[in-house]
Order: structure tokens, then C-alpha cells, then sequence
């Protein structure tokens, strides 16, 4: 039997595995570090992408944020001017009231009466004055009562006076009535064509 000798084969063998392991093992390395390094530009370029988007989204946001502060700023603008506009409504809607109120306070007032003072607060008027008797009182209530522009007389103090007057005495009636101004009754005879 012959004798062959296959350790140089096996050695070679072995030498030529080695190196197709190192040469797969390099192929592997560097097909992974391609990979990884793909991936990595990939990923950078993506969050470079996004950083832009963060960006672009962000200066839209300022400039709404600018603009709708300038629509707060109108708003407020715009609200004010109503205000505004509704205060010059009720001043002009107002205007022929102090002639009315006048004109009323003249009407109703009967003989033996007079004021001494008028105070309006808003619709409120509060009126102290003098009067002859009691009578003259309710006589001039029954007239603010039937007045189209007044409403609500609320008679809160009455008072009697005597005064000497050139050696004869004159008895006085001192009063305050509370009466509002306007009413259903003001607002129907405006309505109403003359």
C-alpha cells in the first residue's frame, strides 16, 4: 500500500480557508461599514431635512404669531370704537331728553309749588323744593305720574316749615321726591308720528 503524505495538502487547505475566512470576514466588515455608513448619511440627511422643516415651520409660526397679535391689537381697536360709536348713539339719542325733561318739569309743576334743587343720576332724578301744602304735593306727584317722560314719583321727605314773614306768618312744606326719567310712555309718543 502506498503511503501518501497529506498534511502539506491539509496545511494549504488550511491556509486556504484562512484566507478565504479573513477575505469574507473583510468583504463582511466592509460591506457593514458601507452599510452603517449609508445609514448614517441617510439619518443625517433626514434630521438635516427636519432641522429645515423645524425651521421654516418655525418662522411661519412667528409670523402668524405677528399677525395675529395684530389681530388682538384691531380687536381691541375695533371694540373700542364701538364703545365709542355706542356712547355717541345714547348722547345722541339722549339729546332732546334734557329739553323734554325741562319742558316736563315746567308742565307739571302746579301753582304754590317750587324746586330748589334738581340731581339726575343716570335716570334718577331727585328733587327737593318747597310747597304751599301737602295737597300741592300729590297734586304735582299726580302730574310727574301722568307725564310721558317721567315715572316712578317716590315721595321721600316732607317737611313743615313755618317762616315769619314781614310780621305774618307763611307755612311752607319742604319736600324731596324721587322720580326716573324716560319710560314706555316717552318711547311710544316718539315712536308715534305727529
Amino acid at each position: 500500500m502506498a503511503r501518501i503524505n497529506l498534511l502539506p495538502w491539509r496545511a494549504e487547505h488550511r491556509k486556504q480557508r484562512q484566507k478565504e475566512f479573513i477575505a469574507i470576514t473583510l468583504a463582511a466588515l466592509l460591506s457593514t461599514g458601507a452599510i452603517l455608513c449609508f445609514v448614517h448619511y441617510f439619518i443625517g440627511s433626514m434630521i438635516d431635512y427636519q432641522s429645515q422643516r423645524n425651521q421654516y415651520l418655525e418662522s411661519e409660526i412667528a409670523l402668524l404669531d405677528q399677525k395675529i397679535k395684530e389681530i388682538e391689537e384691531l380687536e381691541t381697536k375695533k371694540k373700542r370704537l364701538i364703545a365709542k360709536m355706542e356712547v355717541i348713539q345714547r348722547l345722541q339719542a339722549s339729546r332732546p331728553e334734557i329739553v323734554h325733561l325741562f319742558d316736563e318739569l315746567a308742565r307739571t309743576i302746579p301753582e304754590g309749588v317750587y324746586l330748589t334743587d334738581l340731581t339726575q343720576l343716570d335716570s334718577n332724578l331727585t328733587m327737593n323744593g318747597m310747597a304751599q301744602s301737602n295737597a300741592r304735593v300729590s297734586a304735582y306727584m299726580r302730574n310727574l305720574e301722568s307725564s310721558p317722560w317721567m315715572r316712578e314719583p317716590l315721595l321721600n321727605i316732607i317737611e313743615t316749615k313755618q317762616e315769619a314773614k314781614e310780621s305774618k306768618k307763611a307755612q311752607g312744606n319742604r319736600f324731596t321726591l324721587q322720580v326716573k326719567q324716560g319710560g314706555d310712555k316717552a318711547d311710544n309718543q316718539e315712536r308715534k308720528p305727529s
